[in-house]
């Protein structure tokens, strides 16, 4: 049995580092990487602090079909293949690195990402195995993710055609509501703290009426 070196070993490890941190289930790990069991258990405990999660991972391919998910999961694997056929990366590094980007866009955007790295892991995979496909989109020109051999023609993406209650839902709705109520609570404290102009002429005016006063006995000293 050949050992592994000591740089593939190091190289492995940080590799379970960059996918726990990025929110990755011990399945994942056990599917990417070579370290046994035991250290990825006690790698996740390290960098997260906390004791793996369990449970099942996603196993339907319909989910990737609703309108904002699919939106998240095009963008994201339009990157991934990008990294890994363009730039030359490999599978788990351009797993990654795409997800980064995928990341970073949404807080660019101010958006909330959809798509976690499991799920994302999980996109590549079925993508893998021949259950999804890019599609066109005849109006944008740009490829999302649909069911293999879904119609290839004059189909329209989720972007160009969000359906009627998009962007209706209720945490949109709470969160619109939160702002507003934010919003308000700003005006209100800008309106109760007094300006400098007012502070000014507070101290004028009472400067004038600590003067009054005294005007009665000047007038009777001098006579």
């Amino acid at each position: 049995m050949l050992k592994k070196s000591l740089t593939e070993d190091a190289q492995e490890v940080f590799r379970a580092i960059a996918l726990i941190e990025l929110g990755a289930r011990m399945q994942v790990l056990e599917s990417e990487l070579t370290l046994s069991r035991d250290r990825m258990i006690r790698l996740y405990r390290e960098v997260k602090g906390m004791s793996p999660p369990k449970g099942m991972l996603p196993f339907s391919a319909d989910w990737y079909m609703t309108w904002l998910p699919n939106i998240h999961a095009s963008l994201f694997y339009n990157t991934y293949s990008f990294l890994k056929n363009e730039a030359g990366c490999s599978h788990l590094d351009a797993l990654t690195k795409g997800y980064r980007l995928y990341l970073e866009h949404c807080r660019h955007s101010g958006a909330e990402a959809v798509l976690d790295l499991t799920r994302a892991w999980t996109l590549v995979r079925f993508f893998d195995a021949g259950m999804l496909q890019m599609t066109s989109c005849c109006r944008c020109t740009g490829k999302f993710v649909a069911h293999k051999h879904d119609l290839q023609n004059n189909v329209v993406c989720g972007a160009c055609q969000p359906p009627s209650r998009a962007g209706k839902t209720k945490k949109a709705a709470a969160a619109r509501q939160a702002n507003e109520e934010t919003a308000l609570e700003v005006v209100s404290i800008k309106n109760e703290v007094p300006t400098e102009q007012d502070a000014l002429k507070d101290v004028a005016l009472a400067n004038v009426a600590a003067l009054q006063p005294q005007r009665p006995g000047l007038v009777a000293q001098a006579a």
